[in-house]
């Protein structure tokens, strides 16, 4: 499945799905993407860490506060490779039954957690607090190298000590198998709805959620805001390289020094399918310029879900803003998660 780069940048997109072709081609073709995105995940280094695991999700409460309108647990808890999670947990206050849960994901902030959870985090990043508010139960996780998790004795996004404990993995892919647990844990709490789980998340966050969606079924609904690209026009592809701080995929880097990508963007978000799936970029965006690219690649993905899903599963905006998630792009999102995740509770 390997593709030239500069074939790709001519605008010869890798279709998904060939019209008039039946849904057994497209299910053919999602096996042999998997199989390709699993490998380049790197070797785990414990077997079953991409997958569910029921009945051994508990936690540590390290701290507890009352807010307005929720309880927040700062929270740790065991990863099946032997690492502790720090998250925070945030729980709505006087709202009956069991509730809708979504995972934020935090953006590259230092403060990792915190810019979405706290009031204290950046502006247009609130969005972990704003969904408590709307009565998600809402659990925000530090990634490895933020928050918390900065390794002793280097400044956050640094992987080198990750890759020098585990040289055939990737920090993507262990990201991944810490937010596999992390719904292990949401999909274990009493107060939560285990079949009413999303994901939401910026930058960082927003590919981690469809990376996520890709491999676990639990995840119901998906909120990307400036988490998509495409290697197509992207002026820096070795974003996704080896590089001297936050490095994704250190063999990504021999490849394109090739002239080489192992896939392109949206074949990957093709494995979150039928997961409904909102996604949010901006044409002034400075980390992911390049707009032309990941509107075609969007098309494409448009064309899928529209064959394949149920309708209103696939929503993408773009406007005039940078890399933001703002205040009416975060409206569109939470309408898009109520539709797929509240409505049971308005049932008579």
């Amino acid at each position: 499945m390997t593709y030239r780069l500069a074939e790709l940048t001519k605008g010869r997109l890798p279709k998904l799905l060939e019209e008039s072709a039946p849904v057994e081609a497209w299910e053919a073709k999602r096996e042999k993407i998997l199989a390709e995105w699993l490998g380049f995940l790197g070797k785990p280094p414990a077997e079953g860490l991409y997958e569910a695991s029921e009945g051994d999700a508990g936690y540590e409460v390290l701290e507890e506060a009352a807010e307005e309108d929720h309880r927040r647990l700062s929270i740790r808890y065991a990863t099946r490779d032997g690492d502790q999670v720090t998250a925070l947990l945030l729980l709505p206050l006087g709202r009956e039954g069991k509730r809708p849960a979504v995972l934020a994901l935090h953006p590259t902030s230092p403060e990792g957690k915190e810019d979405v959870a706290l009031a204290s985090g950046r502006e247009n990043r609130r969005y972990g607090l704003e969904l408590v508010s709307r009565g998600y139960i809402v659990l925000a996780p530090d990634t490895i190298t933020a928050g918390e998790r900065v390794y002793p004795g280097s400044e956050p996004y640094q992987t080198a000590p990750f890759y020098e404990q585990h040289p055939e993995w990737t920090a993507v892919g262990k990201m991944l198998a810490d937010h596999i647990r992390a719904v292990d844990l949401l999909a274990a709490l009493p107060d939560a709805d285990a079949s009413r789980i999303g994901a939401i998340g910026h930058s960082l966050g927003g590919y981690n959620g469809w990376f996520l969606a890709g491999l676990d079924r639990r995840v119901r609904v998906v909120v990307s805001s400036c988490g998509f690209s495409s290697f197509a026009g992207d002026p820096d592809p070795n974003r996704w390289g080896q590089r001297d701080w936050f490095s994704h995929f250190p063999q990504l880097t021999a490849m394109l020094e090739r002239g080489e990508v192992p896939f392109e963007w949206h074949e990957i978000a093709a494995l979150a399918l039928p997961t409904p799936l909102f996604l949010w970029s901006g044409i002034r965006d400075r980390i992911f310029p390049n707009w032309e690219g990941i509107a075609e690649a969007m098309t494409e993905l448009d064309a899928l879900y529209q064959a394949e899903a149920e309708p209103g599963s696939f929503e993408f905006w773009m406007g005039p803003a940078g890399h933001d998630f703002p205040s009416r792009a975060r409206e569109l999102a939470y309408s898009f998660l109520d539709r797929h995740l509240q409505p049971p509770l308005c049932q008579g």
